[in-house]
């Protein structure tokens, strides 16, 4: 194996290289090890990575090659990933973003981890992210903000940023994402990639770190459609374990890819493309929806009329669970504990104190008042009602439209440290994203176009457990278009 086919191999994505491991270009230990020397030499200069698991990864590798020398391997077995570090990991660290949690080692692995090696997948460390994913710039961390691949000087987007730039900047060809309000959307979006937030249910959260609990879902960050395909199959289904999980039977996501789009009715929420909205954004965006017309497909507009109210609903009800979630978290079981408490209330309020960073603070902080004594009804209560609302806006355009499209984010991936003095500023960062997740919807973010040399992303809705349209959708734009294959560069420079 030559250094140059090495080279072209981490331009692939996870079809590609099982392609390339099927016809023996190379074997699963080098891959593996090429993705290992590349995060040496640039993740101390990215901190998308904190956690790299040399040994473990070349062991996977190592037990993948044999596997497939003697016939018995899976499909996509010895292909490297990442894992974000909210998914628990056995005898690896799950830290999630926290000093609270820098010292658990994970005694299990969460039903993600658990399916993905059991398909003989190879991980190569822990992505960095926001503090138990609160935050929409990957600057909350307690190990230092991520910074983008295609400008060093600005956020990969939050709280999923570690796994964004990781696949960006080719240090994996994938790797997995949660989010709660737009984690896996935005960052895609900020870093020109496919991003997918499957249905509430339709992917189990046993053993991810709860940030808040009817909000949160697991999914994925790769380059194309099809190579989220392939990790969606892994990953969805019924999990026992977890009660949120929807006993329903998993569709064959490859399949549909390729099904015609002709006479495709596609929503534009007017309150999408209004003011706000960066005009070069739009004009990208325009131009996006363009190739599905091309491709046959309807564009009507509809109306979302109480998105305007998806911040605030949002910003009660996850911090109210958030308040709860995070209570465990008390220095006597697990984790951080502050030294030398003289009793146990000073351990209690000084484990928090010194153990969370001042994002995790703040919401611990709202949300505890949103659910206390004359305060839960005018607040959480409140904010529970227009989460309905906000559900049968969608229902009301499903019944118009089979899809919903607009952009992902305002604008392109902002500086850092540009908006963390203002909370509230940084809260809009996901103005289109947070109702998907109010009314448990599968949302993805597909690359649209650059501005400026930054990417932009556009933002498919669905109804529920319709991931193989928005996957088939975003599949077929990526047929027309070249978005998908923009990249740094696999020598990390534009």
């Amino acid at each position: 194996m030559t250094n140059q086919t090495m080279k072209e191999a981490l331009k692939q994505g996870v079809a590609e290289l099982a392609r390339s491991l099927a016809r023996k270009d190379f074997s699963s230990v080098e891959l593996t090890q090429a993705y290992l020397d590349r995060i040496g030499q640039h993740n101390t200069e990215l901190n998308a990575y904190v956690t790299v698991t040399n040994e473990q990864a070349l062991a996977q590798a190592a037990a993948a090659d044999k596997a497939r020398t003697a016939g018995t391997a899976a499909t996509y077995a010895g292909i490297p990933f990442a894992h974000k570090d909210i998914f628990c990991t056995t005898g690896v660290r799950t830290a999630c973003g926290s000093r609270m949690l820098d010292n658990f080692i994970s005694p299990y692995n969460a039903t993600v981890v658990e399916k993905m090696s059991n398909a003989g997948m190879v991980m190569l460390g822990k992505t960095n992210m926001d503090e138990f994913a609160m935050g929409s710039s990957n600057e909350t961390s307690w190990y230092g903000p991520v910074r983008n691949p295609w400008n060093r000087t600005l956020v990969p987007g939050g709280s999923s940023g570690g796994s964004a730039a990781a696949v960006a900047a080719h240090l994996c060809p994938a790797a997995t994402a949660t989010d709660t309000g737009g984690s896996i959307r935005q960052p895609a979006s900020f870093c020109g990639l496919t991003g997918i937030k499957p249905t509430y249910g339709r992917v189990s959260r046993w053993g991810m770190i709860a940030f808040a609990s009817s909000l949160d879902q697991a999914g994925v960050l790769t380059r194309s459609a099809e190579d989220a395909a392939i990790l969606m199959q892994m990953m969805s289904g019924f999990d026992p374990k977890d009660s949120t999980s929807v006993d329903l039977p998993v569709p064959d996501y490859l399949a549909t890819l390729d099904q015609p789009l002709k006479g495709l009715r596609i929503g534009l929420p007017k309150q999408h493309f209004a003011a706000g909205l960066n005009p070069e954004v739009e004009k990208q965006i325009r131009a996006a929806l363009s190739e599905f017309e091309k491709q046959g497909a309807i564009l009507k507009e509809v109306s979302l009329d109480n998105s305007h109210l998806s911040v605030s609903a949002y910003y009660v009800i996850a911090p109210a669970e958030a308040s709860a979630n995070l209570s465990r978290y008390d220095g006597v079981r697990f984790g951080y504990r502050c030294d030398k408490p003289v009793d146990l209330e000073d351990l209690y309020k000084r484990s928090r104190a010194e153990g969370f960073g001042a994002e995790v603070k703040r919401r611990i902080m709202v949300g505890t008042y949103a659910l206390s004594a004359g305060y839960y009804d005018a607040y959480y209560i409140k904010a529970q009602k227009v989460r309905r609302l906000i559900k049968d806006d969608f229902e009301r355009a499903f019944k118009e439209v089979d899809v919903i499209m607009g952009p992902t984010s305002p604008h392109t991936a902002f500086p850092l440290g540009s908006k963390t003095k203002d909370p509230v500023t940084m809260y809009l960062e996901d103005i289109y994203t947070i109702a998907v997740n109010l009314a448990g919807l599968p949302g993805l973010s597909v690359p649209a176009g650059l501005i400026n040399g930054l990417p932009i992303g556009l933002q498919i809705v669905g109804r529920d457990f319709s991931e193989a349209q928005l996957l088939n959708l975003a599949h077929r734009f990526q047929q027309a278009t070249d978005w998908h294959t923009r990249t740094p560069g696999v020598d990390g420079s534009n």
